[in-house]
């Protein structure tokens, strides 16, 4: 999949996060299916069983901060405060640095699972890595006034 289209569609993931109002089964395995790269293969992994498991449970904060243990290990939660009616998410690949210095994801919505579910979208599409091909791509944009010249010197 190229990097375009899965940052359209992360895009189309985060925006159905933001409109939703609560969680279900389905909803959580449509976002497992379209961010995950580790849970479909890893259907022995004991980890990979307990968020299955607490899907099935309808645990689905738990089953939020599992599947950020399961498939973005580099990323832990940074904060989760809830204010004025929101609950706010804070992800970050480095805890111990102080606020300003951290370069964090912090998402916020009206149910706990779904700002965490939106933290770990927003960091599979950060951790995203660009698809480069092995060989460098030629710039495609010529200058009008560059003319190629022939010049051997046999002298």
């Amino acid at each position: 999949m190229s990097l375009l289209s899965e940052q359209q569609l992360s895009a189309d993931l985060g925006d159905q996060l933001r409109n939703a109002g609560h969680v279900t089964a389905e909803f959580f395995t449509d976002i497992i299916r379209t961010t995950s790269r580790r849970l479909p293969s890893a259907k022995q992994n004991a980890r990979a069983a307990r968020v299955e498991h607490l899907i099935q449970s309808q645990a689905w904060t738990d089953a939020a901060l599992a599947l950020i243990d399961l498939e973005l290990p580099q990323w832990q939660v940074r904060r989760l405060a809830y204010d004025d009616g929101e609950w706010y998410c804070a992800l970050s690949r480095q805890r111990e640095l102080p606020d300003w210095l951290d370069q964090s994801i912090e998402t916020h919505h009206a149910d706990l699972a779904l700002a965490i579910l939106s933290a770990f979208v927003e960091a599979r599409r950060v951790s995203v890595p660009p698809s480069r091909t092995s060989v460098p791509v030629v710039p495609q944009d010529v200058n009008p006034q560059y003319e190629p010249v022939y010049s051997d010197n046999f002298a």
